[in-house]
């Protein structure tokens, strides 16, 4: 039985094999980005808390960026598509983060959302065709290459890491709290 809390999240599973766990997890806190980006204006997704350069709608392009590199680049081997194939990313190594004051609310949410189906395409097409021991098509410069599993549990980090500067920022915005 599926659990829906009150902002509209599948709660994880707690019987789920393996990859449904992970899984479970990763679009909980998929969907907890999207809850804390919800309803603001482009003042809203610039906030900051404190000294500290992060947004929200930073936050929502970085992990378009950081979902397009994992499933996309990596796992499958494709090159980098729009935007991130035009970015001097030397020259401009927190672009991802910067430039997302250039983009409007409704850019920078379709941007997010379409890398998300994107990557969930990908997933399960990866899971089609092997399990969670598959190695990516990409690795590191040393050689090595993670495996789906690796992968999966690297965007939950991700997501969870940065979830934790959306509760910060979002209620600095409007005094939205919960976990």
């Amino acid at each position: 039985m599926t659990i829906v809390d009150e902002q509209g999240r599948a709660e994880p599973p707690v019987d789920a094999d393996e990859t449904g766990t992970l899984l479970g997890f990763l679009e909980y806190h998929r969907a907890t980005l999207a809850w804390k980006c919800a309803g603001l204006d482009a003042a809203g997704l610039r906030a900051t808390v404190g000294p500290s350069p992060l947004t929200l709608g930073g936050m929502l392009k970085h992990l378009s960026y950081v979902e397009d590199h994992w499933f996309s680049r990596v796992l499958t081997g494709a090159e980098r598509a729009e935007p991130w194939n035009s970015v001097d990313w030397a020259a401009a190594p927190d672009w991802d983060w910067d430039s997302a004051v250039e983009d409007t609310p409704d850019q920078l949410r379709e941007l997010w959302e379409g890398t998300v189906a994107r990557s969930r395409e990908l997933l399960t097409k990866a899971l089609e065709q092997g399990d969670l021991s598959q190695v990516a098509a990409r690795g590191w410069a040393d050689g090595r290459k993670p495996n789906l599993r690796w992968i999966l549990v690297h965007m939950v980090e991700e997501y969870s890491r940065h979830n934790g500067h959306a509760d910060l920022i979002r209620e600095s915005v409007d005094g939205s709290t919960g976990e």
